[in-house]
C-alpha cells in the first residue's frame, strides 16, 4: 500500500500567530464583539470501513471530548455520493468564540489534554489500515452580517435534509474583496435570509488551501425545497439589480458545490 499523503500548511500556523498578536493588542474600549472562528476539516477517504472507523471516533470520542471543553454547536456531515464517489468525505464543523478559544483548544489537543485514554481504533490505526487518506484544514472568520452561527431550524428527518456547502474563489485578492462587498454592504446576506434560506454561517476563509476564498452554508428539508429556494433568488429583482453591478462583476473565478447530510450524532 503506498505511504499516506500528509499534507502540511505552516502558513496557517503564521497567519493564525499573527491574529492572536493582532488581537491581543486591542484596547477595553475596542473590545467588542467581532464573530466567530471556524474550523472547517474535511477528512478524505476512499472506502465505507474508513467511513465507519472516522464517524464512531468523531461521535463516541472527539465530540464528547470538544462538548465538556465547552465549544457547542458542532456540525458532522456525510457528503451525500459517499455511497458512489470515489473521493468520499466527511465534514466537521467546529465554531469559536474567538481566537484565544481556539488556540486554547489547539493547545490542548497537542498538549493531549483534549483526547486522554483514548483507545479508539481511529486514534490507534496501523500505519497500513489508516482511517483516512488525507486531512484538509480551513479556518474561516465569519462575515459581518452574520457574526454567529445559527442552527438551522428544519423539520424533516435527518436522512432527508440538505446542507449545501458553497466555496467561491476570486481571480485576485481586490476581485474577491468585492465579492465579500456584495455579501455584506451589497445586501446578497440579506436577500438570503428574506428568502429563508436557513444558512448556518457566511465566512472569509483566512487560512487553508484555496485563497482567496470565502465559504458558507445554506439548509434545507429536503431536494425539492432547495431547488425552489434557488429558483426564486435567480428571479428575485434584489440579485437581478446586484448582479449586474459593475462593482461586482467578475469576482468568482472557481465556485464549488458540495451536498452535505448531517450524521445522526450531528448538534444541528
Amino acid at each position: 500500500m503506498p505511504v499516506m499523503k500528509k499534507y502540511f500548511l505552516p502558513s496557517v500556523v503564521l497567519i493564525i500567530s499573527f491574529l492572536l498578536v493582532l488581537n491581543s493588542s486591542f484596547t477595553t474600549a475596542d473590545n467588542k464583539f467581532k464573530g466567530e472562528y471556524y474550523q472547517l476539516t474535511i477528512y478524505h477517504i476512499k472506502n465505507a470501513e474508513q467511513i465507519a472507523v472516522t464517524n464512531t471516533y468523531l461521535k463516541n470520542t472527539y465530540l464528547p471530548a470538544l462538548h465538556k471543553m465547552g465549544l457547542k454547536n458542532i456540525g458532522v456531515f456525510n457528503s451525500i455520493d459517499n455511497d458512489t464517489a470515489v473521493d468520499k468525505k466527511i465534514y466537521l464543523l467546529i465554531p469559536f468564540a474567538s481566537l484565544q478559544k481556539y488556540e486554547a483548544f489547539t493547545n490542548a489537543l497537542t498538549a493531549g489534554t483534549l483526547l486522554q485514554n483514548d483507545t479508539s481504533a481511529y486514534s490507534n490505526a496501523a500505519f497500513n489500515k489508516v482511517p483516512y487518506e488525507r486531512v484538509e484544514t480551513a479556518l474561516l472568520k465569519a462575515f459581518p452580517d452574520m457574526l454567529q452561527l445559527k442552527t438551522p431550524a428544519l423539520t424533516a428527518p435527518r436522512a432527508e435534509r440538505v446542507y449545501e456547502l458553497r466555496s467561491y474563489e476570486g481571480p485576485t485578492e481586490k476581485l474577491y474583496r468585492q465579492k465579500v462587498k456584495m455579501f455584506n454592504e451589497g445586501g446578497e446576506v440579506s436577500l438570503f435570509n428574506r428568502l429563508k434560506f436557513n444558512a448556518v454561517f457566511y465566512s472569509e476563509v483566512i487560512a487553508g488551501a484555496h485563497m482567496p476564498n470565502l465559504m458558507y452554508m445554506t439548509t434545507f428539508n429536503n431536494k425539492t425545497e432547495r431547488d425552489e429556494h434557488w429558483k426564486n433568488f435567480g428571479s428575485d429583482s434584489t440579485w437581478k439589480r446586484i448582479s449586474v453591478m459593475p462593482e461586482y462583476l467578475n469576482t468568482v473565478s472557481k465556485a464549488d458545490i458540495f451536498f452535505l447530510r448531517p450524521t445522526d450524532f450531528s448538534d444541528y
